[in-house]
């Protein structure tokens, strides 16, 4: 990051409305939860460097609510990852999603997919780490959060950081990786992945994987499944013999509904019977 004030951080540090200029919808199936009953919107998560803005969604009413962090995929936290928030708030969690690369770049007004992956590539994971963490402080703090309930779920590259975090952070109780890549070349920024820290996990993720990801090879898959056989974790991951990468985004062609619906029955059992 550069040298910027704390005001200046602040001043670019924007939540928007919408979809990501590089994913506009282009789904019939784009699936929109109401905010009736929610409190929702965005706020600002205090860092360690100023201020990061996060989309919140959470009951109107109740307190010591679980909380469930949400992982953006590399596109930002547009309205599908909002939508997302609320539809876990009307289920009675505390859903936030913060912007985790607002320090490198603003990937929601790009339109293309190349100058994206620039900017994610500058991410570095002890910068993501420690944004979560400021996250669950703050939710605990300032939205009536119980931190013994803390879950965490993300798509793409937020799987990768689901796994990740659930190995930094033991007070999470479980975890959901929608298809985040499970082997990588580490680097200064991206030291570890998941197959990395797999035999020492001791939180409970369940990994929902697509067969036909070309992104993601199934020797991959089963790479990490053998290396959780190792774990005291009770992880579990599933793979969709025929979805592609990026099944549950509905605003995108990838997006396949009866796989969809299934892992997201699956999150919530695998929620409910471990936090």
């Amino acid at each position: 990051m550069k040298n910027v004030t704390r005001r200046q951080f602040i001043a670019t540090a924007t939540l928007a409305t919408g979809f990501a200029l590089a994913v506009q919808p282009i789904s019939a199936q784009v699936i929109t939860t109401n905010a009736k009953g929610l409190l929702a919107g965005a706020v600002n998560i205090p860092v360690k460097d100023g201020e990061i803005p996060a989309y919140r969604a959470q009951p109107a009413k109740g307190k010591n609510l679980p909380i469930v962090l949400v992982i953006q995929e590399i596109f930002g936290v547009h309205e599908h990852i909002q939508d997302v928030c609320r539809r876990f708030a009307k289920l009675g969690y505390l859903a936030i999603a913060p912007q985790l690369f607002v320090r490198q770049g603003d990937v929601l007004k790009l339109s293309s997919i190349d100058e994206i992956r620039q900017i994610v590539a500058k991410v570095p994971d002890a910068q993501v780490l420690s944004d979560l963490d400021a996250t669950v402080n703050w939710a605990v703090k300032s939205a009536k959060g119980n931190a013994e309930q803390l879950a965490i779920t993300g798509f793409c590259w937020g799987g990768r950081i689901t796994w990740l975090y659930a190995a930094h952070n033991p007070n999470v109780k479980a975890g959901v990786a929608w298809y985040g890549r499970l082997v990588g070349d580490v680097t200064e920024l991206t030291p570890k992945y998941p197959v990395d820290i797999a035999s020492n996990l001791k939180v409970p993720i369940l990994g929902l994987y697509g067969g036909k990801d070309t992104g993601i090879p199934l020797d991959t898959v089963e790479q990490m499944r053998d290396r959780l056989k190792s774990s005291n974790s009770k992880s579990e991951i599933i793979v969709y013999p025929d979805a592609p990468h990026a099944f549950f985004a509905d605003y995108r062609p990838s997006y396949r509904e009866k796989e969809a619906k299934d892992g997201w029955k699956r999150l919530q059992q695998w929620f409910k019977n471990n936090l």
